[in-house]
């Protein structure tokens, strides 16, 4: 039998061997052995999902873990944002969404249930427009062209939105323009393309690569300079419509408490991430304006989007929701 001292003893051994291991794996360097999970705030198969998840994928070799996407969808993607904000500041959920929408909350929900100071902003990678876009058999050339065919049918005239930005773009368009037509929202392009394409829609507010996979017309895109990767489409203000622009980006958020070390490290993966030759390649491809700017300069944008969100908002004249 043992001894009350063997026992002691071995006990001694046993705690001060676990206390080591869990010494240990305090100390790891993050991201160590565990999965980091980026959060996605739209559905699976748009392109606002396509590239969280093209950009998760690609940051992982710089960051050194298994990036894990999930999608957490549902009121214009502010249901992901609130997820992040109350995250655990650890550095193992990162949102992988658009800064411009966690601006955009406070003017477009009544209680959006985050403050943006929440978030620390880790860098962009690219810039991206809605437009306004006609059926390809449409007689309309010119965004001219359809606001007069539009305002001669007063309210008998509609279109389509599908994201915040088309919404705001296109009551902003509705209001300047003293028109009448009605908005009709969806919850993704592809349910209103029979819409358009049949003639029941005037016009919808899409983003530039599914206006193009789709061969529709764009008669201007919703931003204050063309865009780079389609820069013979006019912008609205050059379409006769003046003070619209509602331009997102994209980039990597974690909660403000995150301590600086990881938020580093997060920030360098995003950063080298979003400069590869190939990313550079594919976000041309995806009719995104490669911008890419660190911490500093994106969590000042975000700021600034805040006031620039509310003022959209305001000559949208666009009532917060509930």
């Amino acid at each position: 039998m043992a001894t009350r001292r063997q026992v002691l003893q071995a006990s001694g051994a046993l705690f001060v061997s676990s206390l080591t291991k869990a010494t240990a794996f305090a100390q790891e360097a993050y991201p160590g052995s565990r999965e980091v999970h980026a959060i996605a705030g739209f559905a699976p198969g748009s392109i606002a999902d396509v590239t969280p998840r093209y950009f998760s994928e690609n940051m992982r070799p710089f960051l050194g873990a298994t990036i894990v996407v999930e999608n957490k969808v549902g009121a214009s993607g502010n249901i992901a944002i609130t997820y992040v904000a109350k995250a655990k500041p650890d550095g193992y959920t990162i949102l992988m969404f658009p800064p411009s929408g966690i601006a955009a909350g406070p003017s477009l929900f009544k209680n959006p249930g985050y403050d943006p100071s929440a978030f620390a902003i880790l860098g962009s990678a690219c810039r991206y427009a809605v437009t306004v876009s006609v059926a390809a058999n449409s007689p309309h050339k010119t965004l001219q062209s359809l606001i007069d065919a539009v305002r001669a049918k007063g309210a008998n005239a509609s279109y389509g939105t599908m994201t915040p930005s088309g919404q705001v773009a296109g009551a902003m368009m509705k209001n300047i323009m003293k028109l009448a037509v009605v908005e009709v929202p969806y919850r993704n392009g592809a349910e209103s393309l029979n819409d358009l394409n049949s003639g029941a829609l005037d016009y919808a507010m899409y983003d530039l690569l599914f206006a193009f996979s789709h061969h529709l017309r764009i008669l201007a895109v919703v931003s204050k300079e063309r865009m780079t990767t389609a820069p013979d489409i006019p912008t609205m203000e050059e379409s006769g419509v003046p003070g619209v622009d509602v331009t997102g980006w994209w980039g990597a958020a974690v909660p403000a408490g995150v301590p600086q070390p990881i938020k580093d490290k997060i920030s360098s993966a995003f950063l080298k991430m979003a400069e590869k030759p190939e990313t550079k390649k594919w976000l041309n491809e995806s009719y995104y304006d490669h911008w890419v700017v660190g911490p500093a300069e994106a969590q000042a944008q975000m700021i600034k989007d805040i006031k620039t969100w509310a003022e959209n908002v305001k000559l949208a004249n666009l009532e917060p929701k509930g």
